[in-house]
């Protein structure tokens, strides 16, 4: 049986061909399923009986099962979704008074082993599906209903929750068709972002194929300390990110990168640090999103003190760099950005096969 939240508007369109039915079929059920977050065929009213019949032997809409929902206080919801074979993942959905965020995952825990991330430290399964991508958008959908003018209530999708987006390119570009799709969500490229750590050959694949905004998590001013904060560095360094950071302006819709980097008291907050970050973007348009480090159990890390982030901060904007520092969200429900880390079956290499399992996830 073919899961229908697996194929992006080409594919569905091809797979309908496929079986002797005409574009317009495709369109009509893309919108059944994603417009209006339909599941059941015999609901599909405007469909001849006849395809109802032939979509209920060959097909099948399941996104995955909501374990969890968890409400903050703060108003943020992190909903827990079961993956399969022990694997569970985050998503995260942030309001604001003028947008609704959700925070994607798009792997099953992270083989990057970021120092200061909970996620990476669960260690790293597989790549999640396109159904179970989209299926976290899907069911946040649903669970969320509609505002009072009958709008969805989410208008932004970052893929910046469990797992790196371009390491599982295909899946995660798929989605994001979807999302762009004005028969499925109609989203703007500007309001979908994807978040990378520096895979620099995808980054010019995403330029080409799909260009949305792009945050990249920086996190260091040099090679030395990024090495340590971010391994991948060792793979892509700065300078070589830097270089890829200008060529995707050339076609993406925002023309900035967003640049991420968490505040970790004595480790990269100096004043020498802010500094030598202007030195390091002084090609690249951007903006910064400095975010105060969350703690995880057995992190090795702390806060930056606010005075700190202040300081750092105006060091950046005195230059005219647009600087935000983003609001902790969540944290009572471990749903702070670095937070995230779910329920993951590791078949990471690093640290052989182990069932890793949040005290909290456990209920």
């Amino acid at each position: 049986m073919q899961n229908l939240l697996d194929l992006d508007p080409a594919q569905l369109t091809a797979w309908f061909a496929a079986r002797g039915e005409k574009p317009f079929r495709a369109t009509q059920v893309l919108r059944w399923i994603h417009r209006f977050g339909e599941a059941d065929f015999d609901a599909m009213t405007d469909i001849a009986k006849s395809l109802r019949e032939k979509l209920k032997a060959e097909a099948v809409v399941v996104p995955p099962a909501i374990v969890s929902d968890k409400l903050s206080d703060d108003g943020t919801r992190k909903f827990l979704f079961d993956v399969g074979n022990g694997n569970a993942v985050e998503t995260v959905f942030i309001p604001e008074d003028d947008r609704g965020t959700l925070c994607v995952s798009t792997q099953a825990g992270c083989a990057l082993d970021c120092s200061f991330c909970s996620t990476g430290k669960q260690g790293f399964n597989r790549n999640l599906t396109v159904a179970e991508i989209i299926g976290q958008l899907w069911q946040v959908n649903k669970a969320l209903g509609r505002d009072p003018k009958g709008e969805r209530i989410i208008s932004n999708v970052v893929l910046m929750g469990m797992g790196e987006p371009l390491a599982n390119f295909e899946n995660a570009v798929a989605a994001l068709k979807l999302m762009l799709d004005d028969n499925c969500y109609g989203l703007s490229r500007r309001r979908v972002t994807v978040s990378t750590s520096g895979l620099v050959p995808v980054m010019d694949r995403l330029r080409d194929e799909c260009p949305v905004a792009l945050a990249v998590s920086l996190h260091a001013p040099n090679d030395i300390l990024r090495d340590e904060l971010v391994p991948i560095n060792q793979k892509y360094p700065l300078s070589e990110l830097m270089a890829a950071c200008r060529r995707y302006l050339e076609k993406a819709p925002r023309d900035f990168v967003t640049f991420e980097y968490v505040m970790l008291d004595g480790v990269n907050d100096h004043d020498y640090d802010a500094r030598e970050l202007l030195s390091l973007t002084r090609h690249v348009p951007c903006k910064f999103n400095l975010i105060p480090f969350n703690p995880f159990p057995g992190s090795p890390y702390r806060r930056s003190r606010p005075e700190r982030i202040r300081r750092f901060a105006d060091i950046l904007m005195g230059v005219g760099i647009v600087t935000t520092t983003r609001k902790t969200r969540g944290d009572d429900i471990d749903a702070a950005c670095g937070q995230l880390a779910g329920q993951v079956l590791d078949k990471t290499r690093r640290t052989g096969r182990r069932t890793v399992m949040l005290e909290e996830d456990k209920s």
